[in-house]
């Protein structure tokens, strides 16, 4: 397995608990700080060439690599987020990759959270959750390169057939929900369920789907049961228990 941008949050909760459960190659645009666990590739996720030997002989990559920032500006979305995906993805569907697992974001739907729309936020029932077939909605560039990623998956699987998820990652952290930021408990995803998500989209049978990542709360904007039936996402972590 390819795991591209390892050295991030997300690629830290997935290594930490699904390490030894794979043969992962890992590849960063940083050094590791210290003796890596598995094969480490040091290369930007631009370098088509580093990207074309990293992908060689990988049943699957989970790409997490770009500009992490909400307001990262629109010269490193494009060269990070959008042409980055590009080349890893198309790196992985030329080399007969079978699953192709995206990290996209909450902000590739970000806008719908209209001040009419905010309250429904903290609900408990369905009835105003995003589930993944509703249009973009970006709310800051960061997230117009997430949609862009998410459209370049959807092309390659229907190029290629590779297999693709796009994983609209809510608000990590590790040891419990944010403190005093209520949007944030809606749409937590603790480090656990972070990594059972993305064993999931490596085990389990599909197309092309869009799913968000978050926990189990009680409180969400977003919805999990396509996670669930399709994926076989079961979390167990819950913000409203803190």
């Amino acid at each position: 397995m390819l795991l591209t941008g390892a050295s991030g949050r997300v690629g830290e909760a997935i290594l930490r608990r699904l390490g030894e459960k794979y043969d992962w190659r890992l590849l960063d645009r940083e050094p590791p700080t210290g003796e890596p666990d598995h094969e480490y590739v040091v290369a930007d996720v631009t370098d088509e060439e580093a990207v074309r030997e990293a992908v060689e002989g990988m049943d699957a990559v989970v790409h997490l690599a770009g500009d992490p920032r909400p307001e990262a500006p629109w010269d490193s979305v494009l060269a990070n987020n959008i042409d980055g995906t590009q080349t890893v993805v198309a790196a992985a569907a030329n080399a007969g990759v079978e699953k192709f697992v995206f990290a996209s974001s909450n902000h590739a739907v970000g806008a719908f959270e209209t001040d009419e729309r905010v309250p429904e936020l903290y609900r408990t029932d369905d009835e105003f959750r995003l589930d993944g077939t509703e249009l973009p909605r970006p709310s800051n560039l960061y997230g117009v390169g997430k949609v862009a990623g998410e459209t370049l998956c959807r092309y390659y699987h229907d190029e290629t057939g590779m297999s693709t998820v796009c994983v609209r990652v809510g608000n990590l952290t590790e040891d419990h929900p944010p403190i005093d930021y209520e949007r944030g408990q809606a749409m937590w995803l603790s480090y656990r369920d972070c990594a059972h998500l993305f064993e999931r989209c490596l085990e389990a049978d599909y197309e092309y789907e869009i799913v968000y990542g978050i926990s189990d709360n009680d409180r969400k904007y977003y919805s999990i049961e396509r996670a669930r039936e399709v994926l076989g996402y079961d979390p167990q972590d819950n913000s409203v228990e803190y």
